[in-house]
Parts: C-alpha cells; sequence; structure tokens
C-alpha cells in the first residue's frame, strides 16, 4: 500500500471515530452519581416521566438521574424509575421532555408569589 493512500485512509478512519464521539457525546449521558442537589429539589415531578411510577429511594433501588444534551440547549435532568424508563425516554425524548415542561408550568403557577 502507498504511504498516500496510507494516510488517506488513517485520515477517513480519524475523522470518523471523531465524528462518531462528537455524536454520542450531543445526544445524552449518564448524570454525575452526585447530581445537582438543586436541581433535583427543582425537578418538577414526583414519578417517573415514562411510567408514572413513583420516585423514592425504596422502589427499585431508587430513581435514576440521567442528562439529556442536544446541541445549543441547556442540559436537562430527567428522573426515572428504572434503566428499563430511560431506554423509552431515548426513543422519544420529545414527548418526555414535554411532560417535564408542563409539570414546571404548573408547579411555577401554583408557587406563591413573591
Amino acid at each position: 500500500m502507498k504511504t498516500s493512500s496510507l494516510r488517506s485512509s488513517l485520515a477517513l478512519v480519524a475523522s470518523l471515530l471523531i465524528s462518531v464521539a462528537a455524536f454520542a457525546h450531543d445526544e445524552k449521558k449518564p448524570a454525575s452519581p452526585a447530581a445537582s442537589a438543586d436541581a433535583i429539589a427543582a425537578y418538577p415531578l414526583a414519578t417517573c416521566v415514562v411510567s408514572g411510577d413513583k420516585l423514592d429511594e425504596v422502589t427499585m433501588g431508587g430513581p435514576i438521574d440521567y442528562v439529556y444534551q442536544q446541541n445549543g440547549k441547556p442540559d436537562r435532568l430527567v428522573r426515572f424509575c428504572c434503566k428499563d424508563c430511560v431506554k423509552d425516554f431515548e426513543k422519544e425524548p420529545a414527548k418526555y421532555l414535554k411532560k417535564i415542561d408542563e409539570a414546571a408550568a404548573a408547579k411555577a403557577k401554583s408557587a406563591p408569589k413573591k
């Protein structure tokens, strides 16, 4: 194999790996084990956005905190009752983010005015 052909092949593989890594990072990542206490306190739902099951420390080992990422938008904390619900969320994130937004709006509307 010629040197120029090998260099071209290596450059192509490197650019593909960089693209895949950037795309994977862009969409989602699990939250750090210690998700921000403020973000958790501000989370508008007491139930899993997918299943509707209660988010508590007793059921299924406690809630799973997940950070959803999109280009050009702030990271979003999403809380689930189990790993299966994370998979369902990933299929239709807009549907579930809308539920969270609606719950946040309702919570803000019912909060006492300062």
